[in-house]
């Protein structure tokens, strides 16, 4: 068995011994896969989860309430829905109470004081996939649950909050890899090459790294215009810096190395020691600091989020959650701003301990 083999097997194991490591990556993992999946199992399956009910807003959580579900006469059953929700969702009528008469079907509203004498409202039997009353009060009529409450405009939260995974966990990743991208080369270049390249690469990420870093994303992000992707890349473009010092302390440390003297007697190209010598020992620190990366890449969505200029409505973001609901918290309904920043908190906490347990396992000295 290789060196690197060994050394690779040891820090596995240094790994799986660390608890909180372990059980944060396990964590990551089932939150990743219940985003991914959202819409195969989450209460509201409309696209964004934006089915609203706005007689049942600010709900508690475990709410339950007798709803009417009138389907959508095209519904859909495509992989797109699957992955970006029901276009053409169904609507949903929370009620008192309700009754059939002939070809029509009769309902109170739900209203907070639970008033039976108020106007009924009607709906025609054709708006139904069945006309039978029997079938539709057996497959149309039923209770819902809210596990974790209504919003402000009577959408599901606990749909919300599962699909709200999506923008955190995917501008984590796409922030990281554009970091990676730009500070592994840079620091690399500045480091093995040295000299002006190296004096111009570090007088940059000075400049950079001065600029506090949520006043850079907003200017960015205002330059590129407010959107999805427009924080991954504004979000991107500000944590490359860290990577690049990183990168090219290791660089410089690990050029005189003799392995690398001998790349160069044997003729090889700079970009292939760079490549296939250096940067496959320096890899250990990247890589706790792309963990590290990861949470801040959250914190700072979500931070740009309840600014307003990051995910934009109906878009679900724990962000966006807290700043609609923060001022509920002096309110009497403090769960609508607590539950998602549990959510970020939770998320942030994790990659932390998992970079701490990278750090533990790939430290050579331990």
């Amino acid at each position: 068995m290789s060196k690197s083999s060994t050394s690779k097997n040891l820090a596995l194991q240094k790994f799986k011994s660390n608890f909180w490591g372990v059980s944060c990556l396990v964590f990551i993992g089932l939150i990743a896969l219940a985003g991914i999946a959202a819409y195969t199992w989450i209460p509201d399956q409309s696209q964004n989860a934006n089915q609203m009910a706005l007689n049942i807003q600010l709900k508690s959580p475990n709410f339950k309430v007798q709803v009417i579900e009138i389907p959508h006469p095209n519904p859909e059953n495509n992989w797109k829905s699957f992955v970006m929700g029901k276009e053409k969702s169904s609507e949903i009528h929370p009620i008192i109470s309700y009754r059939f008469s002939k070809d029509s079907l009769y309902y109170i509203p739900y209203n907070e004081e639970g008033k039976t004498n108020l106007v009924e409202k009607v709906i025609p039997l054709q708006q139904f996939l069945e006309i039978n009353s029997k079938e539709i009060e057996a497959k149309n009529i039923y209770t819902k649950t809210y596990l974790l409450g209504t919003d402000q405009y009577g959408r599901d939260l606990l749909s919300r909050l599962i699909l709200g995974i999506r923008i955190s966990l995917s501008i984590g990743f796409i922030a990281v890899f554009i970091s990676l991208v730009i500070g592994i080369s840079l620091g690399a270049i500045g480091g093995y090459f040295g000299g002006k390249i190296d004096a111009f690469i570090m007088w940059l990420i000075n400049v950079t790294w001065s600029i506090p870093t949520l006043l850079l994303v907003i200017a960015i992000t205002l330059a590129l215009g407010k959107g999805f992707y427009q924080v991954f890349i504004a979000v991107g473009l500000t944590m490359w810096v860290e990577v690049a010092r990183i990168v090219r302390g290791q660089v410089i440390s690990v050029k005189e190395m003799q392995y690398i003297t001998a790349a160069r007697a044997l003729g090889f190209r700079d970009s292939r020691i760079i490549i296939k010598h250096i940067l496959p020992n320096i890899l250990a620190p990247v890589i706790v600091i792309s963990a590290a990366n990861f949470a801040a890449a959250i914190l700072i969505e979500s931070g740009l989020s309840f600014l307003g200029i990051g995910a934009q409505p109906p878009t679900p973001s724990w962000g966006t959650m807290i700043k609609d609901h923060y001022a509920y918290i002096s309110l009497g309904k403090p769960f609508l701003a607590i539950i998602p920043g549990l959510a970020i908190m939770l998320s942030v906490m994790s990659f932390m301990l998992i970079g701490n347990a990278l750090r533990d396992a790939l430290d050579v000295k331990n």
